[in-house]
């Protein structure tokens, strides 16, 4: 699989006339060479982050975890990391590039000066090119990382009932994801407990519904609606889990209505998932529901998902419609359909399903039950 990925990003070079990349971003590193690092919190991710130089011939790599260098990089390709956030880390690392046209995911000031007027090209035509199509390898990590976070959450359902707080949901979560063998969790689980209008808050400069906000440390109740967001790791790629809950399970027509009408949204889009199809075409499906479209605004239809929770394809964005004109699906393209229906002054439902497209069609890679709203 990482020969395969190499291979990927070699041949999106040669077709985008880049001589290197330079890779900063955790997760681009780990998809060009199979490198890992412990997680760090945020003040300290940055002072000593792996980075890789990939050439058609060789990669570097800086980094301080010895541990997660993967087998194939010899001694002399891993290098010990730079503080790029200084200018001794980010000099020796320009005096360390080869020739050339380079392009950089992302830069740290003291990186930029460093350059000292040398182009830095953007490297994310190179990496949304390669990672955008998934080997059979890839998909089947997808797939096991959703089954992972979907068993999990059987037991965060089995304990959800009025009076559970909501972080304890997050830590029976993460407790159980990680004894069914997950590598690490990368979206802070989202519990957040719906409110019935727009107008009750949380605000918005837009006016537009919040979500997603950071799960509270407070007690639910009878008949709360919960929207649930959650992401883990496996081996490098990740799932992507959501789904409404009402507390109590009790279920009334009004809310599996809600329910229907979003269904009735992934249905239709999914009947036009196929090799050749926009994403154009995938919105003109989806339609309207009650006059609007059926997603948030400040997100989309569907996204992407592998080595980063989401990344190419992304539909419905605002980017707006020539956009979505310019995305084609090929087989190999996975996408996280995540259509929401809103009744304000009822609150709404939204989940999540993902699927891989395919020579014919479609696959799907979630498997996770609908009750009770079905």
């Amino acid at each position: 699989m990482r020969r395969d990925r190499r291979r990927m990003l070699v041949d999106a070079m040669a077709a985008n006339s880049l001589d290197a990349l330079v890779l900063l971003g955790q997760n681009n590193v780990g998809y060009a060479t199979g490198a890992r690092a412990p997680v760090a919190d945020a003040a300290r991710a940055g002072a000593r982050r792996m980075v890789a130089i990939v050439t058609p011939d060789d990669t570097a790599l800086f980094t301080s975890f010895p541990d997660g260098v993967p087998p194939e990089l010899s001694d002399e390709q891993v290098l010990d990391s730079l503080p790029l956030e200084s200018d001794i880390g980010a000099r020796a690392l320009v005096d360390a590039l080869p020739e050339g046209k380079l392009g950089f995911d992302e830069l740290t000031m003291p990186l930029r000066a460093a350059l000292d007027g040398r182009e830095a090209l953007d490297a994310a035509v190179v990496l949304s090119a390669a990672k955008t199509v998934k080997t059979p390898d890839e998909i089947e990590c997808i797939r096991r990382a959703q089954a992972i976070n979907e068993e999990a959450m059987l037991a965060v359902e089995g304990m959800l009932a009025p009076g559970v707080y909501a972080t304890a949901l997050t830590g029976c979560f993460l407790r159980r994801v990680f004894e069914l063998g997950a590598t690490s969790n990368t979206v802070e689980p989202i519990f957040q407990v719906m409110p019935r209008r727009i107008a009750d808050g949380p605000y918005s400069a837009t006016g537009d519904l919040v979500f997603p906000t950071v799960t509270k440390h407070e007690p639910v109740g009878e008949g709360d609606v919960i929207w649930v967001d959650t992401g883990i790791d496996y081996h490098g790629y990740k799932s992507d889990f959501g789904r409404t809950w009402v507390v109590g399970g009790q279920v009334d027509e009004r809310r599996r209505d809600q329910f229907r009408r979003w269904r009735g949204v992934v249905d239709r889009v999914l009947e036009v998932v196929k090799p050749g199809a926009t994403a154009a075409d995938l919105t003109r499906a989806a339609g309207e529901v009650d006059g609007r479209r059926p997603w948030l605004a400040h997100l989309y239809l569907a996204h992407g998902t592998g080595t980063d929770s989401a990344e190419m394809p992304l539909i419905g964005t605002d980017l707006g419609s020539d956009f979505d004109e310019g995305v084609v699906l090929v087989p190999g393209m996975v996408t996280v359909f995540e259509p929401v229906i809103w009744d304000d002054g009822h609150a709404g439902y939204r989940s999540e399903e993902i699927v891989a497209v395919t020579d014919d069609g479609y696959t799907m890679l979630s498997n996770h039950h609908y009750a009770p709203y079905e």
